[in-house]
């Protein structure tokens, strides 16, 4: 009887699961031909233009337009039902991040659109349906993530997978293309650098997919033209950030969720004054770094060389703090005794994969450096602070990922009930007072006045004789006793709780350093601060096409490596 009335619930689970292996593969077939299409595109390969690239991301653009219009109205028509909801994804900072983020690109929408009417004789038509499109894709889906990035979907499953799951290799494919014009800007950039450098005999061709007509206002395309570039690397954060949110909500489709009250972990900058100022330092000094970079790269071969050497001593010193810091944290975390939490969480198991699978793109960069360091003839002075530096890159993932993974799976201190109903018994009348302002004081680990006097609590019979003076019989002073003796344990306790605060205290100075380090070091290479590029060394041993190819590749994971850390580190602020 019991094998019979588990077999329904063990067959239902098959269609269940091979809804999810159909759409996956759906999705990635998606994605391979837009990512066919665009390297075809790239490559100049005879018969695909721009026109076409365009064309299929704008189909699949509205084809999730009408996917979210669909489901946001059955969502409005089932209101009332009680929908389940993972209380893990979509972060209320993660949704005002992507909405800052789809802000910007909307405004790189609008450049588009002016850059498409300025030369709007020569241009398919697609070039300007497109931002229209994607500018129209964008608010939805942010409004879309806002109401719904939540949802436990547990009606038209089969559907709602299809439907996620194209949303999530739409946002890709948009994310591949923007990096790869980003990319095609940066190269042209990099291939005039390396002539001031003095590397002549690398080939110089320059990849040229500008109109073939004149401009109708010049300032204007100028702006445009020159804009679009600098905004491109919000945009690019602002599309995988979406994918990930979508791939989490489609892993949730069908899941049963465990019915336990989430605590909230609103961020506040009390008590971590000192990582904020460190890291402001560093985000400050960075910002002039790449001015500077930016200005001197490309001018003569000394100020080239100058530019590269100032960018690898400032990365070194700030690669340094980090890695102590992280060191400090795992220190910590190794004096401490508590569990971790092992239950499934779709959104805290991509963080870690995405973690270690993006730190892959740098990693395999530094490699490539220090192999080219060993490997060459001759090494221009500057070329040396390559080694440190990329030793440094892999030594500091390796440590900041272990402590964000350890942080994120890390259950949260809980207080004991004990000392939540602490009360105390007045020994002159018998009468037992609350003690809830004394009890937030201790837990706090502040003292009960400003002058540091132990809180009436811990003097025990002390309390009880000021407050009825000479009146105290024997049975009092053995109450009054034991009253001493179980005090001294709570003040014990209070000891242990001073010193939990003020590890989590240097925890989150830690965590809020970190998080504004990698702010910094998103910085540079978003914005065309690129050693791995202008070195030269790496062209020379590999050659240049094979090695660009490897940049092109692993930068993108690299640039968001670090935008995913520093939000993992908000994350982590928060909850300790």
């Amino acid at each position: 009887m019991e094998q019979a009335a588990g077999c329904p619930a063990v067959g239902g689970s098959y269609p269940q699961k091979n809804a999810e292996i159909l759409s996956s593969q759906y999705g990635i077939n998606l994605f391979l031909a837009g990512l066919l299409l665009t390297f075809a595109w790239a490559v100049h390969a005879v018969g695909i233009s721009k026109s076409h690239l365009l064309s299929y991301l704008i189909t699949l653009m509205l084809i999730q337009l009408l996917w979210m219009l669909w489901y946001l109205c059955r969502s409005c028509t089932q209101r009332r039902l009680i929908q389940d909801k993972d209380t893990h994804a979509g972060a209320r900072w993660l949704k005002c991040g992507i909405t800052l983020f789809a802000v910007i690109t909307l405004i790189l929408d609008s450049f588009k659109i002016g850059y498409y009417i300025d030369f709007s004789n020569c241009l398919s038509p697609t070039e300007g349906i497109f931002p229209v499109t994607h500018a129209v894709h964008t608010i939805l889906q942010v409004y879309f993530l806002w109401c719904h990035a939540k949802d436990v979907i547990q009606s038209f499953k089969t559907l709602e997978r299809f439907g996620v799951i194209h949303s999530v290799f739409t946002n890709l494919l948009l994310w591949t293309n923007g990096v790869l014009t980003e990319s095609k800007h940066q190269l042209n950039e990099h291939k005039e650098r390396l002539i001031t450098l003095g590397f002549g005999n690398i080939s110089i061709v320059l990849d040229d997919h500008a109109p073939q007509c004149n401009c109708t206002t010049t300032t204007l395309c100028s702006i445009f033209s020159q804009g679009i570039y600098y905004l491109y690397p919000f945009n690019i954060e602002y599309h995988i950030l979406a994918s990930t949110m979508l791939y989490v909500l489609w892993k949730n489709i069908g899941r049963k969720v465990e019915h336990h009250q989430q605590n909230k972990t609103p961020f506040k900058f009390h008590g971590i004054t000192v990582g904020m100022i460190f890291g402001l330092i560093v985000l400050t000094s960075t910002i002039a770094i790449v001015v500077v970079y930016l200005i001197q790269i490309g001018g003569s071969k000394i100020k080239s060389e100058l530019a590269l050497t100032m960018f690898y001593l400032h990365a070194i010193f700030v690669l340094a703090l980090m890695c102590t810091a992280g060191i400090v944290a795992l220190l910590i975390y190794r004096l401490e005794e508590r569990s971790l939490d092992n239950s499934k969480n779709p959104a805290r198991k991509l963080d870690a994969e995405l973690l270690v699978g993006t730190a892959a793109g740098s990693w395999l960069l530094s490699w490539g450096s220090i192999l080219a360091i060993i490997c060459a003839q001759g090494h221009p002075k500057y070329t040396w602070y390559n080694l440190p530096y990329s030793v440094l890159v892999i030594i500091e993932k390796y440590i900041q990922n272990l402590f964000i993974i350890e942080s994120i799976h890390r259950e949260q201190e809980k207080v004991n009930d004990d000392i939540k109903t602490l009360r105390i018994v007045t020994i002159s009348r018998g009468t037992t007072l609350p003690l809830t302002p004394l009890y937030k004081e201790i837990y706090n680990g502040r003292a009960a006045g400003d002058n540091g006097d132990i809180p009436c609590l811990f003097k025990g019979s002390i309390c009880g004789r000021e407050n009825d003076g000479a009146g105290v019989t024997k049975g009092e002073a053995s109450q009054d006793n034991s009253l001493v003796m179980h005090s001294a344990s709570d003040f014990s306790s209070c000891s242990r709780n001073s010193v939990t605060n003020n590890k989590r205290r240097i925890l989150k100075n830690i965590a809020a350093f970190l998080f504004l380090c990698n702010l910094s070091l998103w910085i540079p290479p978003a914005f065309g601060c690129r050693p791995e590029y202008d070195n030269g060394l790496e062209e020379i041993v590999f050659g240049f096409e094979p090695w660009i190819i490897v940049v092109n590749l692993a930068m993108p994971f690299s640039i968001f490596y670090r935008m995913h850390s520093a939000a993992s580190l908000f994350e982590v602020n928060c909850k300790t």
